[in-house]
């Protein structure tokens, strides 16, 4: 459901998994129905609930606004949903479909889309002790997306992908932003603490010269960098030295009697995979072998909560006044 611009990708990518039988899509814009109708020659119903009625599971890619009203119908009559993030327009939408999709017993998968891009898939095993990470995510200023805070628009895909690989409680979280040429933050950073004492510091902005989208991931014994949009993947690793080094090879002597470390670095192969494909492909297989899908609709509520709890504390700094203290 939805035929704009996302959702015209998710329309020729559903077209061409062949674990999907396409039987048309919906859009409230009868001329824009009308137009990707033809432009795609596939069929197109006139309501929602007519596309829900005659169809096994559906994929809503229409704007956050209508996710709570059109996922719940969907559930309701017992269908599988795939769901853009963010999940929902508020926190207790999202609830409300957690609490939902248990009842139908029906697979819900989040559109959170970097979990499926190949450069993340090539570094995610090496990611095993997460310490610090520093996000950025930055794109030129487009209206669209404008009509949420900056957070929920890019700083989510980064929240979804810090949750994912510390997994560990939050114990805190501060964050600060401003609103230049919209009415919500179009650049935040936010810091978020967790129990295990990994760090995350995250900055997004929509209003940037260029656009990045880079994370870099701290830990013991590597750094990671990773380039979700060039797809590029950069490992530096220690290892003790054992034996006769490679005289090649880097080597450094801490000293004080400590062992010698060699650096190690590495280039892992990236795939060529649409990530957009892979989510809908794993949508349909976690279907058709009644398995949790890979991103499930716990883990978007998650993404949401943490998003919000920054809002929240970009709107009290937003509010400070001089002799303030901010907790």
């Amino acid at each position: 459901m939805g035929a704009g611009h996302l959702g015209k990708i998710h329309l020729k990518l559903l077209k061409e998994i062949t674990s999907f039988e396409f039987i048309g899509f919906y859009d409230s814009d009868e001329t824009v129905s009308r137009a990707v109708s033809d432009e795609f020659q596939v069929p197109h119903f006139s309501s929602a609930e007519d596309l829900i009625a005659a169809s096994e599971a559906v994929d809503i890619v229409t704007p956050t606004l209508h996710h709570h009203s059109l996922a719940s119908k969907a559930l309701k009559s017992f269908k599988h949903v795939f769901i853009e993030k963010p999940l929902t327009e508020t926190l207790e939408e999202a609830r409300s479909l957690r609490a939902l999709a248990n009842e139908a017993d029906m697979k819900v998968q989040v559109g959170h889309v970097e979990r499926f891009n190949p450069a993340f898939l090539a570094a995610r095993s090496y990611c095993s002790r997460p310490m610090f990470i520093e996000t950025h995510r930055l794109a030129q200023f487009n209206p669209r997306g404008t009509d949420v805070s900056v957070v929920l628009d890019l700083m989510i895909h980064d929240i979804d992908i810090v949750l994912s690989i510390v997994q560990s409680n939050i114990r805190r979280i501060s964050a600060s932003g401003v609103a230049i040429v919209s009415e919500s933050p179009d650049i935040t950073n936010a810091r978020i603490e967790f129990d295990n004492g990994c760090v995350a510091n995250l900055t997004a902005s929509r209003i940037s010269m260029k656009n990045m989208r880079k994370t870099r991931v701290f830990q013991g014994d590597a750094y990671i960098s990773i380039d979700f949009l060039d797809k590029e993947v950069s490992i530096i690793r220690m290892k003790e030295v054992t034996g006769t080094p490679d005289p090649l090879a880097v080597i450094i002597e801490p000293g004080k009697g400590k062992p010698s470390k060699q650096i190690l670095f590495d280039s892992p192969k990236i795939g060529d995979g649409n990530a957009i494909k892979a989510e809908l492909e794993a949508f349909a297989l976690a279907i058709l072998e009644d398995k949790q899908p890979p991103v499930t609709l716990s883990d978007g509520l998650n993404a949401m909560e943490v998003a919000y709890s920054i809002i929240e504390k970009i709107q009290l700094t937003a509010n400070y006044s001089p002799g303030e203290t901010i907790s």
